[in-house]
This record gives C-alpha cells, sequence and structure tokens, in this order.
C-alpha cells in the first residue's frame, strides 16, 4: 500500500472517531439507560432479529447461556424485553423486545439520526452529491466483504 493511501485511511480514521467524541458530546438515551454493554448488546440484537432463543443470543454474544439468563432476566425487570414459550418447540424460550424496548431502540436511533441530519442541512448539494456516492461505494464492498466472509 503507497504512503499516500496510508496517510488518507489514518486520517479519515481520526476524523470518524473525532465525529464520534462529537456525537457523544449530545445526550442520547444510549447513555442515559443506565444499561450495561451486553445489556445493550441484547437489545440489538432482539431489534435486528426479532424473536430470538435464549441460545441464539448466547450465541450472538459470546457468552454461555447461565449468562444469558441473568442478562435477560435484568432486561425483564426493566420491562425492556419478555420471555415466552416457542410455539414449535416447548422447550425453547424465546425472548423479543416490550413496546417500551422497542421504544428505547427506536430514541437511540432517532437521536442519532437527528444530529446527523443537522449537520447533513449545512452541506452544500455538491458535498451531499459526493457524500451520497462514497457511503454508497463504503456500502457495496462492505457487503461484499460480509459475503465473502459469511
Amino acid at each position: 500500500m503507497s504512503n499516500e493511501r496510508e496517510e488518507l485511511i489514518r486520517r479519515i480514521g481520526e476524523t470518524q472517531r473525532g465525529l464520534a467524541r462529537l456525537f457523544a458530546q449530545h445526550q442520547s438515551p444510549l447513555f442515559s439507560s443506565n444499561l450495561t454493554m451486553r445489556q445493550l448488546k441484547v437489545i440489538m440484537v432482539l431489534s435486528m432479529n426479532g424473536s430470538v432463543s435464549g441460545q441464539d443470543l448466547a450465541h450472538n454474544l459470546g457468552v454461555g447461556l447461565g449468562t444469558v439468563t441473568g442478562i435477560v432476566d435484568r432486561l425483564v425487570a426493566h420491562g425492556l424485553v419478555s420471555r415466552h414459550e416457542d410455539p414449535h418447540d416447548r422447550r425453547v424460550r424465546r425472548v423479543e423486545l416490550t413496546p417500551k424496548g422497542t421504544e428505547l431502540i427506536e430514541e437511540i436511533n432517532n437521536a442519532g439520526v437527528q444530529h446527523y441530519q443537522r449537520i447533513m442541512d449545512h452541506l452544500d448539494t455538491e458535498t451531499l452529491r459526493a457524500l451520497d456516492h462514497v457511503t454508497r461505494t463504503i456500502h457495496a464492498v462492505a457487503d461484499k466483504l460480509s459475503h465473502d466472509n459469511g
């Protein structure tokens, strides 16, 4: 890789980290939720996958079923998730977001989108076109790499 490419990649990474720090300064429900990182991961997995078995959660988190049980117990106590019997296999317990859990995910996502939208509103059309092209290209490469490695 050329020195210029390495320097550009380094600068882009620094800029992204700087943006992340700026975004973190704005109070997001992500930071005020008082949930642990593992609890947030469970909420995110459920928001992407809907109803999930405890085994699937354990696999996604890379932890044992006992650990997942404790995490889910605390999320149930917060009213963010519920457990129910799998209709196809009564031995399996499934976990899913409650309306309160879904609302929390929407608040987290909307807070980021609203802040991002404020930034986009201050960019000229030419910059937005370039950003659209770059982000679509990055998405296409990431999608290809995930399918190649999947």
